[in-house]
C-alpha cells in the first residue's frame, strides 16, 4: 500500500511537512481509498489523518546550567572562551565594586556610625581604589576604630 500521493496531499492542506502527517493505523484501507484532496479533507474532518505536534527543543538542561552558574559553578578556566574584559569590561567591573562601598558609606552616615568628615575621607579611598570590596572597607574602618 503505496500512501505517499495522499501524504503529499494531507501535507499540503494541514500546511506542514510530510513528516508531520500522520495517519490512523485502523484507517490505512480508507486512506489508500482517498483520491481527491476533498477525500483526504474528509479524512482529516473524521481523525484519521492528523498532524503531528511540533517537537521543539527542551530547556530543561539549560535551566539547570544555569542555576548552577548562579551557586557559581562552571566557570571555570575550561568554561571561558573570552579574554577577563570581554566577559566584563574595566568600567563594569569597577561600578559592581563602588556601588556596594558607597552604599554602604552612606548607610553608615545616615545610622551615625560615620561622621561627615570620616564619611568624606573613606569615599575618596574608595574612589582611589583603596579596598577591593565592602568586606575589606568594613574591615579597615572597623580597624582605625571609628565605628
Amino acid at each position: 500500500m503505496d500512501l505517499k500521493t495522499q501524504r503529499r496531499l494531507a501535507a499540503a492542506i494541514l500546511k506542514v511537512g510530510t513528516g508531520r502527517v500522520y495517519f490512523h493505523p485502523d484507517a490505512l484501507e480508507d486512506i489508500d481509498e482517498a483520491v481527491t484532496r476533498e477525500d483526504v479533507r474528509r479524512l482529516i474532518a473524521d481523525g484519521a489523518i492528523a498532524p503531528r505536534p511540533i517537537k521543539g527543543t527542551s530547556r530543561h538542561r539549560a535551566r539547570k546550567r544555569a542555576l548552577q552558574r548562579k551557586k557559581g559553578r562552571q566557570r571555570g578556566h575550561g568554561t571561558r572562551s573570552g579574554t577577563k574584559y570581554a566577559r566584563a569590561s574595566r568600567k563594569r567591573r569597577w561600578i559592581n565594586t563602588i556601588r556596594p562601598l558607597r552604599a554602604s558609606l552612606r548607610e553608615m552616615r545616615d545610622s551615625g556610625g560615620l561622621d561627615a568628615g570620616a564619611y568624606r575621607r573613606y569615599y575618596r579611598m574608595a574612589k582611589s581604589g583603596m579596598f577591593k570590596d565592602k568586606a575589606h572597607m568594613e574591615s579597615y574602618i572597623k580597624e582605625k576604630g571609628v565605628e
